[in-house]
């Protein structure tokens, strides 16, 4: 469909914001299984009932615009999930893995807290009252989850950091070695 006006815009967009939603409610419980953190993990999962609540609130809009809950493929979404996927696979420390997850996780949050807040001043500029107060609640919800993940990477990224410290810690000996051993045998 080509958005010829601002309300074509609106359900255009709104539409885009449903595909990624129901996206992402595939692409959480797979994040979460893979979180060695236990806040992370929970987080994680509390925020797959918040997602599953956001899709029925648009399912609601639709109704009440009188159209079809049916997404438009959101490829941002599909973007940002795939390279949250490839971090899944990585072969990485547990908290790394954690850091990377949450990272990823914050840039789904971004990308949905502006989709949010732009549907949002649409419906309200269309007077979409109703409409504009189902969206703001999701994107304070956003806003939450992210504010959630931010906390969680403080300790999570000082424990990877850590985690890198005593790994250089544990490979010095062995380069000390390593270096020793060249001297000799060259000597």
């Amino acid at each position: 469909m080509k958005a010829t006006s601002l309300r074509d815009l609106y359900v255009e967009q709104l539409r885009d914001l449903y595909d990624a939603e129901n996206q992402l409610i595939k692409a959480l419980p797979k994040m979460a299984q893979e979180a060695t953190s236990e806040d992370l993990r929970s987080a994680l999962e509390e925020h797959l009932e918040v997602t599953r609540q956001q899709a029925s609130r648009l399912e609601q809009i639709f109704e009440q615009i009188g159209d079809k809950a049916k997404g438009e493929k959101c490829k941002g979404m599909e973007g940002l999930i795939k390279e949250g996927s490839e971090v899944l696979e990585e072969d990485m420390d547990e908290d790394v893995k954690d850091a990377a997850i949450i990272a990823a996780a914050q840039r789904v949050e971004h990308y949905e807290i502006a989709g949010y807040g732009t549907v949002r001043t649409y419906a309200n500029l269309l007077g979409e009252n109703e409409a504009a107060g189902l969206l703001e609640q999701s994107l304070e919800e956003e806003k939450e989850a992210d504010q959630t993940l931010n906390d969680i990477a403080e300790h999570i990224n000082v424990e990877a950091k850590e985690a890198e410290g005593e790994r250089e810690e544990e490979e010095r000996p062995a380069r000390r070695t390593a270096k020793s051993t060249r001297r000799r045998s060259a000597a």
